[in-house]
Protein backbone atom coordinates (compact mmCIF):
# COMPACT_ATOMS: atom_id res chain seq x y z
CA UNK A 1 0.00 0.00 0.00
CA UNK A 2 1.73 3.30 -0.76
CA UNK A 3 1.64 6.42 1.16
CA UNK A 4 -1.38 8.18 -1.12
CA UNK A 5 -3.83 5.07 -0.77
CA UNK A 6 -2.98 4.74 3.54
CA UNK A 7 -6.01 5.08 5.51
CA UNK A 8 -6.05 6.93 8.37
CA UNK A 9 -5.67 5.05 11.73
CA UNK A 10 -9.32 4.96 13.81
CA UNK A 11 -7.08 4.31 16.82
CA UNK A 12 -7.72 7.47 19.83
CA UNK A 13 -4.23 8.56 20.18
CA UNK A 14 -4.19 8.75 16.25
CA UNK A 15 -6.88 11.08 16.61
CA UNK A 16 -5.70 13.06 18.97
CA UNK A 17 -2.46 14.23 17.19
CA UNK A 18 -3.98 14.29 13.48
CA UNK A 19 -5.41 18.25 13.08
CA UNK A 20 -9.00 18.14 12.14
CA UNK A 21 -9.45 18.94 8.43
CA UNK A 22 -11.86 22.76 8.48
CA UNK A 23 -15.47 21.47 8.03
CA UNK A 24 -17.68 24.08 5.57
CA UNK A 25 -19.64 24.93 8.44
CA UNK A 26 -17.11 26.44 10.66
CA UNK A 27 -17.54 30.33 11.99
CA UNK A 28 -13.88 30.92 10.13
CA UNK A 29 -14.95 30.13 6.94
CA UNK A 30 -17.95 32.44 6.94
CA UNK A 31 -17.56 34.28 3.68
CA UNK A 32 -17.94 38.20 4.52
CA UNK A 33 -18.38 39.30 0.93
CA UNK A 34 -21.18 37.19 0.03
CA UNK A 35 -24.87 37.69 -0.01
CA UNK A 36 -25.78 41.32 1.51
CA UNK A 37 -21.85 41.50 2.24
CA UNK A 38 -21.21 41.72 -1.51
CA UNK A 39 -22.95 45.19 -1.95
CA UNK A 40 -20.96 46.31 1.24
CA UNK A 41 -18.10 45.39 -0.62
CA UNK A 42 -19.47 47.47 -3.35
CA UNK A 43 -20.34 50.15 -1.42
CA UNK A 44 -17.13 50.41 0.74
CA UNK A 45 -15.45 50.29 -3.06
CA UNK A 46 -16.47 52.84 -4.13
CA UNK A 47 -16.73 54.88 -1.31
CA UNK A 48 -12.78 54.14 -1.22
CA UNK A 49 -12.01 54.98 -4.66
CA UNK A 50 -13.81 58.66 -4.27
CA UNK A 51 -12.24 59.28 -0.61
CA UNK A 52 -8.84 58.66 -2.40
CA UNK A 53 -9.29 60.36 -5.45
CA UNK A 54 -10.94 63.92 -3.84
CA UNK A 55 -8.39 63.64 -1.25
CA UNK A 56 -5.53 63.48 -3.79
CA UNK A 57 -7.24 66.15 -6.30
CA UNK A 58 -7.52 68.38 -3.55
CA UNK A 59 -4.14 67.65 -1.92
CA UNK A 60 -2.61 68.43 -5.34
CA UNK A 61 -5.05 71.65 -5.55
CA UNK A 62 -4.25 73.28 -2.57
CA UNK A 63 -3.60 71.44 0.57
CA UNK A 64 -2.76 74.95 2.70
CA UNK A 65 -6.55 76.16 1.82
CA UNK A 66 -8.56 73.21 4.23
CA UNK A 67 -5.44 70.72 5.48
CA UNK A 68 -7.96 69.65 7.94
CA UNK A 69 -10.74 69.09 5.95
CA UNK A 70 -8.52 67.40 3.09
CA UNK A 71 -6.74 65.36 5.94
CA UNK A 72 -10.03 63.99 6.96
CA UNK A 73 -10.68 63.01 3.27
CA UNK A 74 -7.21 60.92 3.08
CA UNK A 75 -8.23 59.06 6.27
CA UNK A 76 -11.50 58.31 5.24
CA UNK A 77 -10.15 56.66 2.03
CA UNK A 78 -7.91 54.49 4.30
CA UNK A 79 -10.52 53.33 6.45
CA UNK A 80 -13.05 52.54 3.73
CA UNK A 81 -10.36 50.78 1.84
CA UNK A 82 -9.53 48.59 4.70
CA UNK A 83 -12.51 47.74 5.43
CA UNK A 84 -12.97 47.00 1.45
CA UNK A 85 -10.00 44.25 2.34
CA UNK A 86 -11.39 42.80 5.64
CA UNK A 87 -14.63 42.33 3.68
CA UNK A 88 -12.97 40.66 1.29
CA UNK A 89 -10.50 38.78 2.88
CA UNK A 90 -12.87 37.28 5.33
CA UNK A 91 -12.45 35.21 8.27
CA UNK A 92 -12.72 35.49 11.78
CA UNK A 93 -10.02 37.94 12.50
CA UNK A 94 -10.89 40.14 9.68
CA UNK A 95 -14.35 40.48 10.72
CA UNK A 96 -13.09 41.84 14.17
CA UNK A 97 -11.00 44.04 12.34
CA UNK A 98 -13.42 45.37 10.16
CA UNK A 99 -15.95 45.70 12.89
CA UNK A 100 -13.75 48.04 15.04
CA UNK A 101 -12.99 50.07 11.99
CA UNK A 102 -16.38 50.44 10.72
CA UNK A 103 -16.76 51.35 14.87
CA UNK A 104 -14.14 53.68 14.41
CA UNK A 105 -15.75 55.12 10.80
CA UNK A 106 -18.95 55.79 12.46
CA UNK A 107 -17.73 57.90 15.69
CA UNK A 108 -15.12 59.70 12.97
CA UNK A 109 -18.56 60.66 10.79
CA UNK A 110 -20.40 61.47 13.98
CA UNK A 111 -17.72 63.76 15.14
CA UNK A 112 -16.98 65.63 12.07
CA UNK A 113 -20.94 65.75 11.12
CA UNK A 114 -21.08 67.79 14.22
CA UNK A 115 -18.02 69.28 14.67
CA UNK A 116 -18.60 71.00 10.78
CA UNK A 117 -22.40 72.21 12.19
CA UNK A 118 -20.79 73.26 15.16
CA UNK A 119 -18.22 75.32 13.72
CA UNK A 120 -18.39 75.28 10.02
CA UNK A 121 -15.17 77.92 10.09
CA UNK A 122 -13.29 75.03 10.75
CA UNK A 123 -13.70 73.60 7.46
CA UNK A 124 -13.41 76.09 5.05
CA UNK A 125 -14.07 73.15 2.80
CA UNK A 126 -16.39 70.01 2.81
CA UNK A 127 -14.91 66.23 3.56
CA UNK A 128 -16.90 63.10 2.92
CA UNK A 129 -17.74 62.98 6.58
CA UNK A 130 -18.90 67.20 6.40
CA UNK A 131 -22.98 67.86 7.48
CA UNK A 132 -23.15 63.39 8.13
CA UNK A 133 -22.30 62.86 4.83
CA UNK A 134 -24.96 64.99 3.49
CA UNK A 135 -23.30 65.27 -0.30
CA UNK A 136 -22.82 61.88 -0.60
CA UNK A 137 -26.27 61.29 0.13
CA UNK A 138 -25.95 60.25 4.20
CA UNK A 139 -24.29 57.00 3.10
CA UNK A 140 -21.55 57.87 4.77
CA UNK A 141 -23.60 57.55 8.38
CA UNK A 142 -25.61 54.80 6.83
CA UNK A 143 -22.72 52.34 5.74
CA UNK A 144 -21.03 52.05 9.01
CA UNK A 145 -24.46 51.00 10.71
CA UNK A 146 -25.07 48.88 8.07
CA UNK A 147 -21.78 46.93 7.85
CA UNK A 148 -22.03 46.50 11.82
CA UNK A 149 -25.32 44.91 11.64
CA UNK A 150 -23.75 42.36 8.61
CA UNK A 151 -20.19 41.59 10.86
CA UNK A 152 -22.69 41.25 14.41
CA UNK A 153 -24.66 39.12 12.05
CA UNK A 154 -21.82 37.17 10.70
CA UNK A 155 -20.13 36.34 14.15
CA UNK A 156 -23.68 34.22 14.66
CA UNK A 157 -23.30 32.83 11.06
Amino acid sequence: MSDTERRPDPSPEAAATTPAAPSSSSKGSFELGTGPGRVLVWFYGVFTVAAASRSIVEVIRGFDRAPLAYSLSAVAAVVYGFITYSLVRGGERARRAALACCAAELLGVLVVGAWTLAEPSAFPDSTVWSDFGMGYLFIPVILPVTGMIWLRRAKRA
